[in-house]
């Protein structure tokens, strides 16, 4: 390295932002990650004894999967090639790992090629790492914050071990900013900066896990307080709350958006109203498409409310009708409306599994000829051959209702529709019960696995 570089390099490293500079530089250093980096843990063992497999670091932003991978290629004395998935190409991939070829055969020196955002590479972009992943050339390790069953294929994935990472926890955060604020290399020369309580409590909150952007927003708040008389400079909560501006990590098509819809249907269905209004809450902050949010209610209302709550179909589609007339703001308060009945409301899946049965059996037997007595008659020829022959008008009978067996001979006696026990349902089970006197609607016992 010449001066020239040497002095590039140290102006680069002082004007890096805060979270670069406090980048660690072994494992010991790496705050979080103890279910996978912790004393004894596979991927920690694997990285000491030099034996580490092509990796899939899979979580949420600022969890360190950069600083793993470089850790990595630290303590085993690799080659790091750092590429991003936002502006590589195929070509740029190849480069790579003909470098790659040439210094492990050169040099003996094996490569890890670091791949940022690997969910944005296409299939033939992953397809060009394909083989040298396989013959051991190359050490993948793949960076992403989307679900990798999903974005990276197969082939790769099957060869590549998928570590989670988790956001950081409070204490971790709050121990990160004790080292940025007392660390005199980090501080640069500047003078030195303390937090009230309350406003650290902000920064822990905004950082929400993410190590990055609370560093950031730290770097920004102490930029913004100017020194006392004796050079100290107090962070306030109100600096704070002016320096910083709080993040959503919600992304509408990523993982985090799958997760917190399937949060909010599964507490409505575990008849859980504030949980379900917390998730509510959390997709409106977040700006959450309003009709997404009002079409899980409509589907909610029938399969997990149903028919022991017949009203509440009509309470979802109204409010989603609703939802697209008002809008926002107060849209949020109709939503709410819907989900607190929802999730208040008893709870049948009977239509649901009785539909799922119905097409399990159209899927698995014989499509028989619809039984002739149901069959239409328009025309004197349809008449001459029987349609419809032995048909019953309901109406013409007590209480409306004509017995007749309705379904064709390979499907007879098949159950599908089995009344539920809560709300309204065990009116209707009465009332079935009481036409069809073959028991068939009589209440079965749970868990039962008779058609």
């Amino acid at each position: 390295m010449t001066l020239f570089d040497h002095r590039r390099k140290e102006i680069a490293r002082r004007s890096a932002p805060l979270s670069a500079r406090m980048r660690p530089e072994s494992l010991d250093q790496i705050l979080g990650q103890t279910h996978i980096l912790g004393e004894g843990k596979v991927l920690r063992r694997a990285i000491e004894t030099d034996r580490v497999p092509s990796l899939i670091l899979w979580g949420p932003p600022g969890t360190g999967k950069t600083t793993i991978a470089r850790v990595i290629a630290s303590v085993t004395q690799s080659y790091f090639e750092s590429i991003s998935a936002v502006n590589a190409g195929v070509r740029d991939i190849r480069t790579a790992v003909q470098a790659a070829r040439e210094r492990l055969g050169m040099e003996g020196r094996p490569t890890i090629i670091f791949v940022d955002e690997i969910h944005r590479f296409n299939k033939s972009q992953q397809d060009a790492l394909l083989p040298d992943v396989e013959e051991g050339t190359v050490t993948l390790i793949g960076a992403t914050t989307e679900n990798p069953s999903f974005e990276v294929i197969g082939p790769l994935l099957s060869r590549a071990r998928v570590f989670r990472l988790e956001s950081l926890s409070d204490e971790d955060i709050s121990a990160l900013i004790d080292r940025a604020l007392t660390d005199p290399e980090l501080r640069a020369g500047e003078p030195e900066a303390m937090l009230t309580d309350e406003a650290r409590a902000l920064l822990v909150r905004v950082a929400n896990g993410d190590a990055r952007h609370g560093l950031y927003s730290l770097e920004l708040a102490v930029a913004s307080t100017e020194p006392s008389e004796d050079g100290v400079r107090l962070v306030t909560i109100e600096t704070v709350e002016n320096a910083v501006q709080q993040q959503s990590r919600y992304d509408k098509t990523g993982d985090l958006h799958y997760d917190t819809i399937s949060a909010f249907i599964k507490t409505i269905r575990g008849s859980d109203p504030d949980a379900a209004l917390y998730w509510l809450a959390r997709m409106l902050d977040a700006g959450e498409d309003l009709m997404f949010i009002a079409r899980r209610l409509v589907i909610a209302s029938a399969e997990d409310v149903g028919l022991a709550d017949p009203q509440a179909i009509r309470v979802a589609v109204a409010a989603q009708q609703a939802v697209h007339l008002i809008g926002m703001p107060e849209a949020r308060i109709i939503l709410a409306e819907a989900t607190v009945y929802l999730a208040s409301a008893p709870k049948s899946n009977s239509a649901y599994m009785a539909i799922n049965k119905a097409l399990a059996d159209v899927r698995d037997t014989r499509n028989d000829p619809v039984p002739i007595h149901l069959r239409n008659a328009p025309t004197k020829l349809m008449k001459d051959m029987g349609h419809g022959e032995g048909y019953k008008y309901s109406h013409d009978f007590e209480d409306n209702f004509a017995a007749m067996e309705n379904r064709p001979e390979n499907v007879r006696g098949h159950r599908y529709y089995e009344p539920g026990d809560q709300g309204f349902e065990p009116r209707i089970s009465d009332r079935l019960r009481r036409l069809w006197k073959d028991g068939r609607y009589g209440h079965l016992p749970p868990n039962s696995e008779k058609r």
